[in-house]
């Protein structure tokens, strides 16, 4: 057996003793102070318990209660417990092009919605989320606190926008040191796609790193214009205006490496699909194990104790003498 608290027992043993010591010397003094007679009539009748079996009782009534607040344990093995649950890095497309507004408000505020329903779908796994757009950079690091994280993603407004070339294969390679440790490694993209050509250096990043990609892609195969920052149309060189349309490429992509995605949609059940895929894949996957502590507790039994013997001292106080 062992304390917890062993420190709280020397704390306050000292003055315990310090006290009973008083306490038990007291009648000599208490003599020499007042008159006998005096001292006749403010004592107690005969027919209470002994002064001396009182304060023993009392006195082994602190000192159990001492001992309690020490906390009295019996140590057992440590016992494990697996954590299930995935580690995923999710990534918040901010290019130019989630400025265009084929879905509303803008594909960059719908972005956001969808993002927050996939972490509302998977409330026990680790996060981390990264914004990309021409250099990519990380919003939130992995984290099972879904409310911070919805947090940080609601702070990405139109100011983060760049109007800069998406660079896939820098968002490849720094998925891959985030996710240098982890296993499964897992990438979900929140993005209205890319091209062919831009994306082909960030699939060999994804093979050489051996990462999973799922996409959620957002925007219209129609289209919108793309859209400044002063909220005016950007027109071409040749005086046309710019559109900017859903590229399904990435998600093509994704599903050609044994990932899936998935078009955005107004409702869930687009989010649900994927995570029903992703946790359907890794069904036997866990973030790891944590070693937990067992104790017997055993701090009730001198508290129980403490608490009958002073009940029994204090029952038994003595009734003074009439005058």
């Amino acid at each position: 057996m062992e304390f917890v608290n062993p420190y709280l027992f020397w704390i306050f043993i000292v003055p315990f003793i310090f006290f009973a010591f008083l306490i038990s010397t007291n009648k000599e003094r208490l003599s020499r102070i007042f008159d006998e007679k005096v001292l006749m009539r403010l004592s107690a009748t005969d027919e209470s318990m002994p002064l001396i079996l009182r304060n023993i009782l009392v006195f082994a009534a602190i000192f159990f209660m001492i001992v309690a607040l020490a906390r009295p344990v019996k140590s057992l093995d440590d016992k494990v417990v697996n954590i299930q649950g995935l580690t995923l890095l999710s990534a918040l497309d901010i290019s130019g092009s989630m400025r265009s507004k084929d879905v509303f408000p803008n594909r960059l505020e719908f972005a956001k919605k969808k993002m927050n329903v996939f972490f509302d779908a998977m409330p026990s796994d680790e996060i981390g989320v990264v914004a990309f757009a021409y250099s990519p950079f990380v919003l939130a690091p992995f984290s099972s606190d879904k409310e911070t994280l919805k947090m940080m993603v609601e702070g990405v407004d139109d100011s983060y926008i760049n109007m800069g070339s998406t660079d896939f294969s820098a968002l490849g390679e720094l998925g891959a040191k985030l996710l240098e440790k982890k296993d499964p490694k897992i990438m979900v993209l929140f993005t209205d796609g890319g091209d062919e050509k831009a994306i082909a250096g960030f699939a060999d990043v994804l093979k050489a790193n051996k990462i999973d990609l799922y996409v959620v892609l957002v925007g219209t195969d129609k289209g919108a214009p793309v859209i400044d920052a002063d909220g005016k149309p950007l027109m071409k060189k040749d005086g046309s205006m710019a559109i900017s349309q859903r590229n399904d490429a990435l998600g093509i992509l994704a599903k050609e490496n044994g990932g899936a995605y998935v078009v955005a949609t107004t409702g869930k059940e687009d989010i649900e699909d994927l995570v029903a895929v992703i946790r359907g894949k890794y069904k036997n996957q866990q973030q790891g194990e944590v070693r937990v502590k067992q104790r017997v507790e055993y701090f009730y039994y001198p508290l129980g104790l403490g608490l009958l013997f002073l009940l029994i001292g204090l029952s038994s106080m003595p009734r003074r003498r009439k005058v």
